[in-house]
């Protein structure tokens, strides 16, 4: 069953009366950045707005100080669709992953929603911090706060329109290197050098590489390198993170890592010790029915979307779409080839060309969420897929 056309214009209208307060509350977002888990103005400016307009707001949901849950309930019964608000920035960057135009997007698209007199059930927005960080909707899930929820919906900014998103499933490792220090010209024989140890493991990871699959992705930095040229250095450490496709590959890749750090550390005579300080984070899963009404609705109102693959890197989404159906499509708010995480996707934040996007994609999650509140035979078809998916 359609949207009624009445309906469909209705929230259509509604999406565009919320223009010029959806680019006022970007804008403040990302003229204010907060890194992870420091999110502290961003979630009251966004819980304030939601209150305004009739939500109840919980702020501290899931036992995160910076993240929050708003309700707003229709005189009938029905499903429970929730929009992520993500709203962290990134250090030294800022908001050069577009996550302004994700919090505004879900919160003014909730609030146009809840406006149609015609819908029936729940309108959630749920504040995730640190999405950065990975972790925080994995700790939502556990604290029951998605418990009563049907489907969770939101955008993320990008330089195309596409539904055809891949998110790996993430470890964060920590290996570090246990020496003894030396003066490195008078009496090195006397040291264990632990950087000798970290630079072995970068090395046979880089020989790992050519055992592993196309789709595992494998990269680090040190964190410490020692402290003096003259010191053999008695400590030394790495992150990395560690991806794969999907997350029934990432615990037998994370092992043949951490074979390579005890290799590393016997050939050097270090001690080591491993530590997992992200995840794991699960992959993205798909929802072929909610993708295929998101698609229709989208070049309905006149938009284009690449049929190509985006590969977006991890994010904690995957965690929520292995608990609930997830619809999570990338709408072009930059110029083509414009990375994320860089200088120059910062740049188009505010941009015409975002902002626009932004309405544009607004208009058909909304119209997505609208179908899946009045059609149960649609909503049925969105579970079934979410269950046929996650048996894989």
């Amino acid at each position: 069953m359609a949207i009624p056309g009445k309906t469909r214009q209705e929230i259509i209208g509604g999406i565009n009366s919320q223009e010029s307060a959806a680019a006022k509350t970007a804008s403040y977002i990302f003229d204010n950045p907060e890194t992870g888990n420091n999110e502290f103005e961003s979630a009251r400016y966004l819980g304030a707005i939601l209150e305004k307009n009739n939500f109840s707001v919980c702020t501290g949901s899931g036992g995160l100080p910076t993240a929050f849950k708003a309700e707003f309930a229709f005189n009938k019964p029905g499903p429970s669709v929730c929009l992520i608000a993500e709203y962290d920035a990134l250090p030294g960057l800022g908001h050069a992953c577009h996550h302004h135009i994700i919090a505004s997007s879900s919160v003014h698209a909730a609030i146009a929603l809840s406006k149609i007199e015609g819908l029936c059930g729940k309108i959630i927005v749920a504040g995730t911090p640190a999405e950065e960080l990975m972790g925080a909707k994995g700790a939502m899930i556990k604290n029951g706060v998605f418990n009563d929820i049907d489907i969770a919906m939101m955008l993320h900014g990008g330089f195309m329109n596409s539904v055809n998103l891949i998110m790996m499933a993430l470890y964060g490792v920590e290996f570090t290197f246990y020496g003894k220090a030396s003066h490195a010209a008078a009496a090195p024989h006397e040291g264990i050098n632990a950087l000798d140890a970290l630079i072995q493991l970068f090395n046979s990871i880089s020989a790992l590489r050519q055992q592993l699959k196309d789709d595992v992705r494998i990269h680090g930095i040190i964190t410490d390198g020692g402290r003096a040229v003259n010191i053999i250095p008695d400590t030394a450490a790495a992150r990395f993170y560690i991806r794969t496709r999907f997350i029934k590959d990432l615990d037998a890749v994370l092992n043949k890592i951490i074979n390579c750090a005890k290799g590393a550390a016997l050939a050097a005579g270090a001690e080591l010790k491993t530590s997992i300080y992200e995840g794991p984070c699960k992959d993205l899963l798909s929802n072929s029915a909610l993708i295929e009404e998101y698609t229709n609705n989208f070049i309905s109102l006149g938009g284009y979307l690449n049929q190509d693959q985006m590969l977006l890197g991890s994010s904690d989404a995957g965690d929520l779409s292995y608990f609930i159906p997830v619809l999570h499509p990338m709408i072009k708010t930059a110029g083509s080839g414009a990375g994320l995480h860089t200088e120059e996707f910062l740049g188009y934040g505010k941009s015409s060309i975002a902002y626009k996007s932004m309405m544009l994609g607004m208009k058909a999650i909304a119209l997505t969420a609208a179908r899946a509140m009045l059609d149960k035979d649609f909503l049925d078809s969105v579970k079934a897929d979410f269950k046929s998916a996650s048996n894989i």
